[in-house]
């Protein structure tokens, strides 16, 4: 499902360079062209890269190839030293017209992303940091939330492709603001999904049915959404991962990258994160042993399998 269709073309349609077309970074794309915008991408994937001509995109052979005449620079990439790289290493913001805006929806180091704005000034083109909550659901259905870092100019000159691809978008403030409100909005996501998923097993074992559990939690003080629309067991929540093998939406390792960089976070600033860098540790730890590629919410089974030892 996208957002929007070829024929609601906007008279401010724009050309978009779009690299990292991925599992999130695709349907964003898609959701662009539908909107009537046109879409230049590349992605080292030649698989990703050919969805993404599937749903319109037009392909470049390179990321390099695919910035020339692009009014914005979308970038999806796993991690800072990918956009670092691109930008600089790569010749990325040199192949960009003078002024381009450069939005990068990764998620990535603060430090990394405040890098990135100075690299992106210093070649004369404009930044913002934007990454996005809302997993491969969101992307696809064009429901994400975007938290911004930057200028109010870049920011207000992103806002409508911003608002093809999700349904919010919030300013956060300067650079690298984005960057620091989504690892700590998921901090508070990964320990609420272990907390939720200790609970259930708790409740297993004095007896409680995972719906007789839910039917009070979710109306009760512990409803949150890791609960009512993630929720880590089978049955509750028919839409959540737990009742498809827990196939991704949001992946374990995913998870793991963002907790280790709000514990990396609040290492820096000296910030007392006790459950937040115990949570790191265990979505580490789980990732590590296979369930990497597992939605995050199968924490639950790793749970539930030390409970049994």
């Amino acid at each position: 499902m996208v957002n929007g269709s070829a024929e609601t073309e906007s008279p401010e349609t724009r050309t978009v360079a779009f690299i990292g077309l991925g599992n999130m970074g695709g349907p964003m794309a898609a959701n662009l062209v539908a909107a009537g915008h046109r879409v230049v991408g590349h992605d080292l994937s030649a698989d990703a890269l050919a969805a993404a001509v599937d749903s319109g995109v037009t392909p470049a052979a390179s990321a390099v190839e695919a910035v020339p005449g692009a009014d914005v620079v979308i970038t999806m990439l796993p991690a800072g030293r990918h956009v670092l790289a691109l930008y600089r290493d790569e010749g990325l913001l040199a192949a960009a017209a003078p002024g381009t805006l450069f939005v990068d929806c990764s998620t990535i180091d603060v430090a990394d992303a405040r890098a990135a704005h100075e690299a992106v000034a210093e070649a004369g083109h404009r930044g913002l940091d934007a990454p996005v909550s809302g997993g491969v659901l969101g992307a696809e259905a064009g429901t994400l939330t975007f938290m911004a870092g930057g200028g109010a100019e870049e920011f207000a000159a992103a806002e409508p492709l911003l608002a093809v691809m999700g349904k919010r978008a919030v300013h956060c403030g300067d650079a690298g603001a984005g960057q620091a409100a989504k690892i700590c909005n998921n901090m508070i996501l990964g320990v609420s999904m272990v907390a939720v998923s200790e609970a259930f097993v708790l409740g297993e074992s004095l007896g409680l049915t995972p719906q007789a559990l839910f039917d009070v939690a979710s109306t009760a003080s512990g409803q949150c959404w890791a609960l009512t629309s993630n929720c880590p067991v089978p049955g509750p929540v028919p839409t959540s991962p737990a009742n498809r093998d827990y196939r991704p939406g949001f992946a374990a390792a995913l998870m793991a990258k963002d907790l280790g960089l709000a514990a990396g976070a609040a290492r820096a600033s000296g910030v007392d994160a006790t459950l937040g860098l115990r949570a790191a540790e265990l979505y580490e730890e789980f990732a590590a042993a296979g369930g990497a590629d597992r939605d995050f919410s199968a924490i639950v089974r790793a749970i539930r399998a030390r409970s049994e030892r």
